[in-house]
């Protein structure tokens, strides 16, 4: 549930924003990882991690700002909070060339940064 004050304050339309955002770099890393597995070099799969990493902890902070001041959902906190922790192991699990572990967990990220995506612009 997302009230009028959440609606009208900004923090819905930074949230979706961000989350869109977010959502997005987890996309490019899974481009970037097909890339990696077919020959190429693993630069911008590396970093695009940092992109992960920080666009998560910014979506965990809007989505505080949403659920606390703004009074919406709490619930999107604890998804983003999720994500970032998962987004964490999941790359510290690629780092080791734990692929078998690193690729669901990824493809577990990308599945709640949609959901995500959707809730925020469904209200």
């Amino acid at each position: 549930m997302v009230t009028q004050v959440a609606k009208g304050s900004g923090y819905l339309t930074a949230f979706r924003i961000v989350a869109a955002l977010s959502m997005l770099s987890v996309l490019v890393q899974a481009v970037t990882a097909g890339q990696l597995m077919g020959g190429g070099t693993g630069n911008m799969h590396g970093s695009g991690a940092t992109a992960v990493h920080v666009l998560g902890l910014v979506q965990l902070i809007v989505a505080v700002l949403l659920w606390r001041p703004g009074r919406g959902a709490g619930w999107p906190a604890l998804v983003s909070l999720a994500a970032l922790l998962l987004g964490f192991v999941q790359s510290m699990l690629g780092g080791t060339g734990q692929v078998s572990l690193h690729v669901p967990l990824g493809m577990t990220l990308f599945g709640l940064s949609v959901w995500l995506v959707v809730w925020s612009w469904r209200r």
